[in-house]
């Protein structure tokens, strides 16, 4: 009898690593310490095994070691696919996810352990005006579904006064770029602000990303780069970024964030202790959201903190854009002179999120947005007008399809954020089943053959590839 490694387990030096997404009971148990006398048997598997192999192999055999016949097989199209039996959730765009005897994903079956991870940085319900600033919030606004119900909701349901900065990228796609020009006519109480990063030091950044990721996609981290020193210049008080309930989530899953970083903020001990760290450094306490900010703010201009890299959690993509930023030390000079300054003087804008369920009405419902934000933002649909995941970017199918080939490849841990993202939306009902699978199907970049808008992408790198 022939054993195997079964399929998404990969051998580690001295551990088992899985890449894909177990049922419940096993979610996160993605890597298993081994002997090394282990190691050795797996290493030169496929093969018959002794009693002795087979004593030593102990719990793993059955579970990660089993016969050749019993190798899971893993999809090589959607056509293919087995979907869960309540999201869009399937073992295509996810290979290596599994189902229970119902025919329920781990995403499904985790739903109500799940409920209250709203969000990684502090919910707020109202902003309080400030007199200190032309401001009172400030927004990253890329043309997108997201972000655009986002400005709509803070400058004309709230009548806030925003800044709405936007990172001009390359890549931006026309309905994106007629949506922000729409959008200039119908807010007065909003400040549109642009920014570019020079092409020559844009090329730099994005061909070690390139590199290393395998697509040039560095949003938003490279936007907080650039505007970060703007907000504290205008003494903006709080900035958010438009990210819907399904991509908050979605970190959970993919082994991002743990639960705890869905209520740190909440957590006065925790805040307490900081706040005197910061007092016998000389520095003055921290507000909500502030401490969040400068994590973030830090981890671009140095990298993931001590406390990070001891946590065990990691942010494959964060890491990757940092390492490629850089490249380009100039970039980050301003941003580490702000990062002081703000510091030190808690000129902070604190980084805060909105519920996007509960400002909506109890369901972000993508068609019901998109029907608000055309009527009152004159809000331009992508060409596919199907698509509601990503709707800002040229090159989202690009992300899409690096990340998918990567994972499906096991060269990659990190799920694909879309994969994730619309199974989440299906099963909190943001659409519907039907719409998710059709998405996934006709807009979204899961594909094992190279998709045609790589060339946009690398036509901006051909100079340096």
């Amino acid at each position: 009898m022939t054993y195997s490694l079964q399929s998404r387990w990969k051998l580690k030096g001295n551990q088992l690593v899985y890449y894909g997404l177990q049922n419940k009971e096993n979610l996160f148990k993605n890597k298993i310490k081994i002997s090394r006398r282990q190691a050795e048997i797996i290493s030169s598997l496929p093969k018959e095994l002794n009693q002795k192999e087979l004593q030593l192999l102990g719990k793993l055999l059955n579970n990660q070691i089993v016969t050749t016949d019993e190798i899971r097989k893993i999809p090589k199209s959607i056509n293919e696919a087995r979907f869960c039996k309540n999201c869009s959730a399937n073992d295509f765009i996810i290979p290596g996810i599994e189902f229970d005897e119902n025919g329920i994903c781990p995403m499904c079956q985790t739903i109500d352990d799940t409920k209250e991870l709203k969000s990684i940085v502090p919910i707020v319900r109202e902003i309080p005006r400030t007199k200190k600033s032309r401001f009172d919030v400030a927004l990253f606004y890329t043309g997108g579904k997201d972000s655009t119900y986002l400005l709509y909701y803070l400058a004309k349901v709230k009548k806030y006064r925003v800044l709405a900065m936007t990172w001009e990228i390359p890549y931006m796609s026309e309905s994106a770029r007629q949506s922000i020009e729409n959008a200039k006519k119908y807010f007065d109480n909003v400040e549109f602000i642009t920014r570019t990063v020079k092409q020559e030091d844009l090329r730099k950044v994005y061909k070690k990303l390139y590199k290393i990721s395998e697509n040039t996609c560095a949003c938003p981290s490279l936007a907080y780069v650039l505007f970060y020193p703007e907000m504290v210049a205008n003494r903006v008080p709080y900035f958010m970024a438009g990210n819907e309930p399904a991509q908050m989530l979605g970190l959970y899953y993919n082994s991002m964030a743990p639960k705890i970083a869905y209520t740190f903020w909440q957590n006065k001990f925790l805040q307490i202790l900081i706040n005197i760290t910061r007092i016998l450094t000389l520095h003055p306490p921290l507000k909500k959201g502030q401490f969040h900010t400068l994590a973030v703010m830090k981890q671009l201009a140095k990298g993931d903190s001590l406390i990070k890299k001891l946590s065990g959690y990691s942010d494959e993509l964060v890491s990757n854009i940092v390492t490629a930023i850089s490249e380009v030390p100039q970039l980050l000079k301003p941003l580490k002179r702000s990062i002081r300054c703000s510091s030190r003087t808690c000129n902070i804008p604190a980084f805060v999120h909105l519920d996007f369920d509960e400002i909506s009405g109890g369901s972000y419902n993508w068609r019901n947005i998109k029907d608000i934000i055309v009527k009152e933002c004159g809000w331009v649909a992508p060409e596919d007008d199907g698509k509601g995941l990503h709707t800002s970017c040229k090159i989202e199918k690009c992300k899409e399809y690096s990340q998918f080939v990567r994972f499906y490849n096991c060269r990659s841990r990190m799920i694909p954020f879309s994969a994730v993202e619309i199974s989440l939306a299906s099963r909190n009902r943001n659409l519907s089943r039907e719409e998710a699978i059709s998405e996934i199907e006709n807009s979204l970049g899961f594909s094992l053959e190279e998709i045609p808008e790589t060339e946009i992408m690398c036509g901006f790198l051909k100079e340096q590839l």
